[in-house]
């Protein structure tokens, strides 16, 4: 009955501390879940910054392209006005000359500016995007953390009301059977106690030793399943009768001793025809 009662206890610890670790998971992995956020929020951030300095500098080549273009258009202008003034062939050549590379300068300028203002306006628009989306995150995070923060709350109060009622069941368990089955709850997946069928436990699946099987089903101690660790007990099912070994059964030594007299008349009655057959030959 001392058993019996110890095995209840054992088990509602279980229920316990089961909980338990869930409660200590959730609150663990939420911090996580946060991080995971923040940590693409900072990339987001980063790439926004990259793509910033690369839309300056984009800027800047256009200004210098259109000052470069405001110079070779002037220098054409100039000459094309000088061209009213000329006296002789070679004056008119070298005019030419400066026309047909400024306008040369001025279309490759050109070609340069279009280039750039298309990479300018793609930059741009690229960046009210992110703008937006790093917008949309922050607002997202900010939610979040405040959504973690009461889930923490609550959990922590979770944890806090079955730590109350671990306390409450604890006395009377000896301390190293308690550590024990807190450590076999955080490894088996919060099973730490399980029945025996027959002499196979139901955690490993595993065959016992029909005497040690016979140990749990008398529920003398505390057993502990030798491959598993879990803790065992015997569930009383109509289907499990002569699963375990009878003492009576399987007899005694006064019973071998019968049985190998038994043999030996046996054995001297064989003899005594086997004699007589040989003396009649």
């Amino acid at each position: 009955m001392v058993m019996t009662e110890q095995l209840d206890k054992l088990k509602a610890l279980q229920d316990i501390l089961a909980q338990k670790n869930i409660v200590e998971a959730d609150i663990e992995a939420a911090p996580k879940i946060l991080s995971t956020q923040e940590e693409l929020l900072a990339r987001l951030k980063k790439g926004y910054i990259d793509k910033s300095e690369q839309y300056d500098l984009v800027k800047k080549q256009i200004t210098h392209l259109k000052a470069e273009l405001h110079e070779a258009e002037t220098m054409r202008e100039n000459s094309e006005k000088a061209m009213d003034s000329v006296s002789t062939q070679r004056e008119y050549e070298a005019l030419d000359k400066e026309i047909r590379e400024a306008s040369d300068r001025e279309q490759m300028v050109r070609k340069d500016i279009q280039k750039e203002e298309r990479l300018y306006a793609e930059l741009d628009e690229q960046l009210k995007s992110e703008e937006s989306l790093i917008k949309q995150q922050e607002e997202e995070l900010n939610d979040r953390k405040e959504k973690i923060t009461k889930d923490i709350k609550e959990l922590e109060k979770k944890l806090k009301k079955l730590l109350d009622e671990e306390e409450k069941i604890v006395p009377g368990i000896h301390p190293e059977t308690r550590f024990k089955l807190e450590r076999i709850i955080k490894s088996k997946q919060g099973v730490g106690i399980v029945a025996i069928h027959g002499n196979v436990c139901n955690g490993c699946h595993m065959i016992l030793p029909a005497q040690f099987a016979n140990e749990v089903r008398i529920g003398n101690e505390i057993m502990y399943c030798p491959y598993c660790s879990r803790i065992l007990f015997y569930q009383e099912s109509d289907e499990e009768e002569g699963d375990f070994f009878d003492n009576d059964d399987a007899g005694s030594l006064a019973d071998l001793d019968d049985f190998s007299e038994e043999d030996e008349d046996e054995d001297d009655r064989d003899d005594t025809r086997s004699d007589k057959m040989d003396y009649e030959e």
